[in-house]
């Protein structure tokens, strides 16, 4: 997917919204853990229920990974389920020396067909490049991130500067706005705005928003740009709002709730 196609389901659904597949047995409805593939039949009900209100999902590989082989199946069915119209992130976090990387590479973008995918970046530029060879797929760079940990290093101080905004100000030469954006995490508002200036033309992933209690207006305030710039992320939140058999129609309500707020704003971008 190009950047222009995204902008344009951004315009056409009044929405930004990503959705987060974590499909974790413990916490899926009990009566889909009788289905021959339960990860796959909770993607698959909360997709049909969603889609409708988000531009992207990104299934959370751990989930799937963590089943072998029969995970892998169920990842491939979810991805290839997904609407061609939503742009597909695999959340993988990977990132390796140049030749390890580019087979993860094709491992997402030819094998399951991702449109876009997490890197690390902290082996450095070789390790990233690799991701960046392939037509409209996208590197996710892991910038700011929203977990309590980040504060270990990411926003250490060397000569004044934080880790992330130096690796914000290496990374943006590597590829362009049209094949890498940046995670940039919610729950720590009052730093999109530094990684804004220093990326301002990226989209950014925002987790953090939900379940973890990042605010949309906030981030919306400190993050977008004329073309909003944002992909805003939500999974528990979502996928999880019912444990019942209504769990679809659920994630449905909580879905178009936080399109309806998106909404709002879309109506305020300079396209």
């Amino acid at each position: 997917m190009t950047k222009a196609e995204l902008i344009a389901q951004i315009k056409d659904k009044q929405s930004f919204l990503c959705v987060g597949l974590d499909p974790d047995l413990t916490k899926i409805p009990q009566h889909l853990l009788q289905t021959e593939d339960p990860l796959y039949e909770f993607c698959k009900a909360i997709i049909d229920a969603t889609h409708a209100f988000a531009v992207a999902f990104k299934p959370n590989t751990a989930f799937f990974e963590c089943h072998g082989a029969v995970g892998w199946e169920s990842l491939r069915k979810t991805i290839a389920y997904i609407p061609k119209n939503c742009l597909i992130i695999a959340d993988a976090k990977r990132g390796d020396i140049g030749n390890t990387s580019s087979y993860y590479a094709k491992t997402f973008f030819e094998h399951l067909q991702a449109d876009a995918l997490t890197v690390a970046p902290y082996m450095g530029s070789d390790s990233v490049l690799p991701f960046l060879q392939f037509a409209h797929k996208w590197v996710v760079l892991l910038a700011l991130t929203s977990n309590e940990g980040a504060k270990d290093f990411q926003l250490e101080q060397n000569n004044g500067k934080a880790l992330f905004e130096t690796i914000l100000e290496k990374s943006v030469k590597w590829g362009s706005p049209e094949n890498m954006m940046y995670v940039v995490g919610a729950t720590r508002a009052e730093d999109i705005a530094r990684v804004r200036a220093l990326a301002p033309n990226h989209f950014f992933l925002v987790p953090g928003v939900g379940a973890q209690g990042g605010d949309l207006d906030t981030v919306v305030q400190y993050g977008a740009n004329e073309e909003c710039g944002l992909l805003v992320n939500s999974s528990r939140a979502i996928i999880y709002a019912s444990s019942g058999q209504d769990f679809a129609e659920a994630a449905k309500k909580e879905a178009l709730k936080v399109q309806a707020q998106m909404a709002l704003h879309v109506q305020r971008f300079k396209w």
